[in-house]
């Protein structure tokens, strides 16, 4: 069986275990091309596809180009203790869309996204290595830590890897013992920094903008009683991380246009407000954008959320709020 998350001239696919190969042909002849490509492969998450992936990641499409190979990259969803731990508390970077976005950005010719199951979680070491990455991928070369383990249990290691390697000719390129360290601690001091609001830090270690995806759903309209209207953002994936409640300077790209703006993240202590939510107040624009799908990018941290005496006391706050995002993003514009 297999369900296709998305397709532009990138090839995605969402396959379980018993995926078939010729289920996909039927869908997709364009895919026959893909699917009989040598490939230069890289395994893992990439949730973040941070600085430190953006390493391996260039290495991969370095190697390909050399090789006249395909760079791919092979990645899991559900993440791993959403599955065998239940844990619906896990947030992540990136939405499974936003990932495979970004890895196509990067030079990756296709990502191929493996469900992860409990059955996929009991596959041996060689059925892993025979089925997916020769069978289904035809692997030539593999781009993978030193510490990468794999099969039930995860009880296969690189050096493992390297025997299969040379039984069904490929390649490894293992990354150095660096190379993961900073992968690892940048992932970490993302989602420890979001977590505090600071989209700043987190930005240097992404190598981009932070941001989040959602659509423009109605809101209560109070923003426009005084005079600050706003879009409220509604993001159905419930596992994409949210920075910390507050009031940020984002921007987003609306009809081919770059439009400023802030952003408020909270309950609205000042009315009351009982849910959190996501709106964004965008600066010199009023078009009806509801129901449109919007990328914001989050570009620096105004202040937290308060709550105010009255109305008229968060809309003087606001008002400063306003004020400080501009001279902010004039610095950017000089």
């Amino acid at each position: 069986m297999c369900r296709k998350l998305k397709f532009s001239e990138f090839k995605i696919f969402l396959t379980n275990t018993n995926y078939n190969p010729n289920k996909i042909l039927k869908i997709n002849k364009t895919h026959d091309l893909i699917a009989n490509s040598a490939k230069v492969t890289t395994i893992g998450t990439f949730d973040g596809v941070h600085i430190g992936h953006q390493k391996i990641l260039k290495k991969v499409v370095k190697l390909a180009e050399k090789q006249a190979y395909l760079p791919v990259v092979l990645t899991l969803f559900p993440h791993p203790r959403m599955v065998l731990q239940k844990d619906d508390s896990i947030k992540l970077l990136n939405t499974i869309d936003e990932r495979i976005d970004i890895l196509k950005s990067l030079g990756i010719k296709g990502v191929i996204v493996k469900e992860f199951t409990k059955e996929f979680a009991n596959l041996s070491a060689k059925d892993y290595v025979k089925n997916i990455l020769v069978d289904e991928l035809n692997t030539k070369q593999i781009v993978i830590g030193y510490d990468h383990h794999f099969g039930k249990n995860r009880s296969a290691n690189i050096e493992d890897l390297k025997i299969f390697a040379q039984h069904y000719d490929f390649k490894v390129e293992e990354i150095l013992a660096q190379d993961i360290k900073d992968v690892t601690v940048s992932s970490t001091k993302i989602r420890n920094a979001l977590d505090k609001g600071e989209v700043a830090l987190a930005n240097l270690f992404l190598g981009y903008n932070y941001f989040i995806t959602g659509t423009v759903i109605k809101g209560k309209g109070l923003g426009r009683t005084i005079d600050f209207p706003t879009a409220n953002i509604h993001i159905k994936e419930s596992y994409k991380l949210i920075p910390n409640d507050g009031v940020y300077v984002v921007k987003s790209q609306i009809k081919n246009e770059i439009i400023y703006g802030m952003i408020n993240i909270g309950t609205n202590p000042t009315v009351d407000g009982k849910t959190r939510s996501i709106e964004v107040h965008f600066f010199n624009f009023n078009e009806d954008i509801y129901d449109s799908k919007l990328k914001i990018e989050f570009l620096k941290r105004l202040r937290s959320e308060e709550k105010f005496k009255n109305i008229e006391a968060l809309k003087t706050q606001l008002k400063r709020d306003k004020v400080n995002a501009l001279d902010y993003i004039n610095t950017l514009n000089e």
